[in-house]
């Protein structure tokens, strides 16, 4: 007896569901820390994230005056009679009202060497007025010996915060521009009033902005504008007396960017900011800690609730499944389900000499079987694409020596020059190459479900068997296959060339008739493979490929006529055939127009 108890029943329900608790709290624990630390860190970071693109896209606005007036400057310069179109230029900026330009004095203009500037100009000016402020911009020009002037330095000297403008009824906000001469000396001031409300339109958009607790505040925490919530317009972070205010305040004064936790575990609040570069203005970002975490408290609900389920059903199993009978039905149970799935386990073997000692003994039997079935249908889908040896397996005969006729397309490729090439690497570079090379052309050939029969050193013996659709789509799978090999090959070739391998060039012929299909070999040894005269004749016409060339046969290419398009047609004999047969080097095909074998070769129908 374990700890006086008397029945399994007791013992199962100590043993088992005392650790189960203790680990479905401690995970639970755990799972709860991590969560919320994962959740906290990813707030910072898309908090951050967000501000950053917001004030990116003021920023943006509050900078196209400054690339304006660098424009204008560039083309222009100042000039007599431009300081109005320079002012009406920037006034055409979207969210601009209004621009002053106004000349600095200058050493020279206060010694009486030039009159100054006869004042500043905004787009509401009359005529004469305008002209008396462009003879002064021309008399300050012609001072200085100059037909115009350019601007070697424009800086942002000043942006005031929004501001009532009872000219256009609404918020302004005015940003002063310093233009320097080359010895940095102003020579200029430039004020461009904008809309406020053309400011924020990009923030006005954000989601975020319209729910959140986000606000526009200047460097004293004033805020300016604001999202959906809190504090009003005017007030100030912190103005409350609220420590997490000030605390915020203090770090936004102190960094660029930067988040801060509130108090509290779990913490009450979570703040963000983001400082905009062109204004002395900051974003800021407030949220409830149990938002931020509200995922973290669902999810332990689900786990509490998920917990006292398992705890029930493992009550349930106790109660159901008593004695070492139960124990053993459910390991083999549990290995059972292992091996549905493809993960192979063996039962532990029982002390006992009884019926489940027997049963361990089969049931491991029955498991190394079924891995010796698997490793021969590995080795049987090796070198077959294993949709294509599944569908090959279905078949009752495909697993049986011997075979049965039938048509199929027939291909065979090479690499030209290969033997001389082997003469020029070390044997562990020819088998890089090679190895190399033919993981492309098995690449290929199992994307057209193709099967590859044999490999002889540098040579690659396949053939194409369309069981279901019939001959004409095992020739389409064979001329795309074909087609593709070549630039497979043109690829392999630009990455030797730039790790300094040899180049290959690959011939290829292809063929169609009746061979034997099947299982060749002993009982002991067989592999899946085609035999036949075809086979041989296939080994023919593919020594009449030069490389980077198709040759096929007059029977492949009568099978799909329309479809096929050759270039050259030509004659031979081959060895071992009494006459003539007409073979054709191929060009493209209707049916995989993307591929061609000899881009700009004649195409023949």
């Amino acid at each position: 007896m374990a700890f006086g108890l008397t029945s399994l029943r007791q013992r199962l329900m100590v043993l088992l569901l005392l650790p189960v608790a203790l680990l479905l709290l401690g995970l639970g624990a755990v799972g709860f820390f991590y969560a919320r630390g994962n959740l906290l860190d990813q707030w910072r970071s898309s908090a951050v994230f967000s501000l950053e693109r917001a004030a990116h896209a003021v920023d943006m606005r509050l900078e196209q005056p400054e690339d304006a007036v660098k424009l204008i400057n560039n083309l222009t310069g100042v000039a007599p009679n431009s300081a109005k179109e320079w002012e009406d230029q920037l006034v055409r900026l979207p969210g601009v009202t209004r621009a002053k330009l106004t000349l600095t004095e200058t050493d020279d203009e206060a010694d009486g060497a030039m009159p100054p500037p006869s004042g500043s100009f905004t787009p509401g000016m009359g005529m004469g007025r305008g002209q008396g402020g462009a003879q002064g911009v021309g008399a300050a020009v012609a001072g200085r010996s100059m037909r115009f002037m350019r601007f070697h330095q424009v800086e942002v000297a000043k942006v005031t915060s929004p501001r009532l403008d009872a000219a256009v009824g609404a918020e302004t906000v005015t940003l002063i521009f310093d233009l320097n001469d080359e010895d940095k000396h102003p020579v200029a001031r430039l004020e461009v009033v904008m809309s406020f409300a053309h400011l924020l339109e990009g923030l006005k958009t954000l989601n975020w902005w319209q729910s959140d607790d986000v606000y526009l505040v200047d460097n004293t925490g004033r805020v300016l504008a604001k999202g959906a919530e809190a504090l009003p317009l005017g007030g100030r972070l912190g103005g409350s007396g609220d420590a997490f205010q000030i605390k915020l305040l203090t770090e936004l004064l102190a960094k660029t960017s930067g988040t801060i936790m509130g108090p509290g575990v779990p913490v009450k609040e979570v703040a963000g900011f983001y400082h905009l570069s062109r204004a002395p203005w900051s974003l800021v970002m407030i949220a409830r800690g149990d938002a931020v975490l509200a995922p973290v408290q669902d999810f332990l609900r689900a786990y509490a609730a998920a917990g006292l389920v398992c705890i029930g059903l493992v009550l349930l199993l106790i109660f159901a499944v008593t004695g070492q009978v139960a124990a053993s039905v459910r390991q083999v149970c549990q290995a059972a389900r292992e091996v549905a799935m493809g993960h192979y386990q063996d039962v532990p073997t029982p002390r006992r000499n009884d019926e489940f000692l027997r049963l361990a003994h089969s049931f491991n039997t029955m498991v190394a079987g079924l891995k010796e079935k698997d490793y021969i249908r590995d080795t049987f889908g090796r070198y077959v694409d294993p949709a294509v040896a599944r569908r090959l397996m279905a078949r009752p005969e495909a697993t049986l020596l011997g075979g049965e006729k039938r048509k199929v397309a027939i291909m065979m490729t090479d690499v030209r020059g290969f033997t001389a090439l082997c003469d020029t690497l070390s044997p562990e570079q020819t088998i890089v190459v090679i190895n190399r090379y033919l993981s492309r052309v098995i690449e290929v050939i199992q994307r057209h479900d193709g099967i590859i029969v044999d490999f002889l050193g540098d040579a690659v013996l396949a053939f194409f068997d369309s069981l279901e659709e019939g001959e004409a789509e095992a020739v389409r799978l064979a001329v795309c296959c074909s087609l593709e090999l070549l630039e497979a090959t043109e690829e392999f070739n630009k990455e030797a060339a730039e790790k300094g391998h040899p180049q290959l060039e690959t011939g290829i012929g292809l063929n169609f008739g009746e061979v034997v299909v099947g299982n060749i070999g002993s009982p002991a040894r067989t592999k899946y493979g085609i035999v036949g005269g075809p086979v041989n004749l296939t080994q023919r016409i593919q020594a009449q490929a030069e490389g980077g060339e198709v040759v096929i046969s007059q029977e492949l290419h009568d099978l799909l006529p329309e479809q096929i398009h050759v270039g050259r047609s030509f004659s031979v004999r081959p060895k071992g055939l009494d006459r003539d047969i007409e073979l054709y080097t191929l060009a493209g095909s209707a049916f995989c127009a993307e591929l061609q074998a000899e881009p700009g070769a004649p195409v023949k129908g």
